[in-house]
């Protein structure tokens, strides 16, 4: 299941791709059928990608839009610009999700983290269990923080967060 966008598909992101991008680059459109803009892979080895993640991603084997979100396939060029997803699924007690999204360099300020911060909402809003979208943003991520505005979030309090340290918080509900 794709997601579609004026200018991008979110193609749900598989293990195995993610896995190929990271440790065979080389090898990345073969198996995903996509090429990779230059700088997706520095998104998936930088030191924010928490190694929890990656060890539940080996254990994987199937795409998981929330845990492991979807890559973000320009229409035009039909190469993968950027990444966006959730942070786990649905909260049950709580019906908060948390969205994440990044684009390369090179197809930044684009509008391109807009559109797909945008589907992410809607994606999310589709399950009647969620009431609650939040975002984390550094307090100096002036785009990031246009992004979430939108798309409709507020920011509703600086906290520190126990994996990305002191941010901003943004929420957006139902």
């Amino acid at each position: 299941m794709s997601l579609e966008t004026a200018r991008l598909k979110l193609i749900p992101a598989a293990p195995a791709h993610i896995l190929t991008l990271i440790e065979d680059p080389e090898r990345f459109e073969q198996r995903a059928s996509f090429p990779a803009s230059r700088g997706l892979r520095e998104m998936f080895v930088s030191g924010e990608v928490s190694p929890d993640w990656l060890a539940a991603l080996r254990d994987s084997q199937e795409p998981d839009p929330w845990r492991y979100g979807f890559f973000l396939v320009h229409r035009d060029t039909s190469a993968a610009i950027g990444a966006a997803g959730f942070k786990g699924p649905p909260d049950t007690t709580t019906g908060m999700v948390e969205i994440a999204y990044g684009i390369v360099p090179s197809f930044e300020r684009q509008g391109y983290a807009t559109e797909a911060a945008a589907a992410l909402v809607v994606f999310a809003f589709e399950v009647p269990s969620v009431t609650l979208i939040r975002a984390h943003t550094l307090p100096t991520s002036k785009a990031s923080q246009r992004v979430l505005i939108k798309c409709g979030f507020h920011h509703v309090a600086n906290v520190d967060d126990p994996d990305d340290g002191a941010v901003s918080r943004w929420e957006r509900t139902r």
